[in-house]
């Protein structure tokens, strides 16, 4: 069994897999400011590859049809641009372009536009994870960046087939990444309910879950108010993902508990937040990996992945 030293000396690539709001995104982010960690987020690869166009053409859109001949004249005539301002730590025009169904006089979408919007960012999402892999060899050979962690959306168990070995997400994910799902437990799940409640924001469903919830309502969305349509669903979109989220790691990663994770020792500044994370995931996949076979060969290849990138770049210095 590899001891502590050398597994933290080796260079990472984490994937997180969990519900929005579970601390994926926090977590990435205080390794990203804290040491010496790339934070490669999902949402901000797919706002700026994969649907910067169409953000920006929905903006114009917005305006050409605001009925102000002043700032449409200046946008006609190429005499101001546009453009959004994406960061990782603002991802807002992403959401705004997903959009929520109901009815266009209170900001929402119909069914035709939002099933549409649907399946673009599930296409982008594919290929943000597709592209995973290059992005690590990226961040050690532009900014040499010791580690990676994959700061997935909520709805990677949502765009797979969760069983899967040859799904070409999982594939891509296993070959270089390893897979850690962060498990709220109930009171972290009524933490993440009433959040969304209070503040929904567009989502990503999978056809499964949101067709049959859209066959009774009115193709153009006429008098549903799109907030009030969307808050009902988190809930129950919760109950949809668990099982998901659970069948990926069980077959193909391990699996971490939010209130292990995001304990008070984890916020003691004068102790790095990557140090106490490694020593947390060292702890979880040596002792799942003695539970099962399967697991083992989890670990197994993550470790050959990490011993190629090693190998890789030694060659490289």
């Amino acid at each position: 069994m590899i001891n502590f030293d050398t597994f933290a000396s080796l260079p990472h690539a984490i994937t997180l897999l969990g519900m929005s709001g579970v601390g994926k995104t926090v977590l990435s982010t205080s390794l990203r400011r804290s040491t010496n960690w790339y934070h490669y987020s999902a949402d901000y690869r797919i706002g700026t590859r994969y649907l910067s166009e169409n953000i920006i053409d929905n903006i114009k859109f917005k305006i050409m049809h605001m009925g102000d001949p002043f700032v449409a004249n200046l946008l006609r005539s190429d005499s101001i641009y546009i453009n959004h301002n994406i960061t990782v730590d603002n991802l807002d025009p992403v959401s705004t372009f997903l959009g929520m169904f109901g009815d266009g006089a209170k900001g929402g979408l119909d069914k035709q536009t939002f099933r549409e919007r649907q399946d673009m960012y599930r296409r982008a999402e594919i290929a943000s994870m597709i592209d995973v892999g290059g992005f690590i060899r990226k961040a050690w050979e532009i900014y040499r960046c010791d580690n990676f962690i994959n700061d997935a959306s909520g709805s990677l168990c949502e765009i797979v087939k969760p069983d899967d070995p040859a799904d070409p997400v999982i594939a891509a994910l296993r070959k270089d990444t390893l897979i850690v799902y962060i498990k709220p437990d109930k009171i972290y799940e009524e933490a993440l309910r009433k959040r969304a409640h209070s503040h929904p924001k567009p989502l990503f469903y999978n056809p499964d879950f949101i067709t049959p919830r859209l066959q009774d309502e009115p193709e153009d969305g006429a008098g549903i108010d799109p907030v009030g349509f969307a808050r009902p669903l988190f809930p129950q979109l919760v109950q949809f993902r668990r099982p998901r989220y659970e069948q990926i790691a069980d077959k193909f990663g391990f699996t971490i508990e939010a209130d292990q994770l995001f304990d008070e020792a984890n916020s003691d500044v004068e102790d790095p937040v990557s140090g106490r994370f490694m020593e947390k995931l060292y702890k979880i996949v040596m002792e799942q990996s003695q539970q099962a076979p399967h697991m083992a060969e989890n670990l197994a290849i993550y470790m050959q992945s990490c011993e190629k990138r090693q190998l890789a770049r030694e060659q490289d210095k």
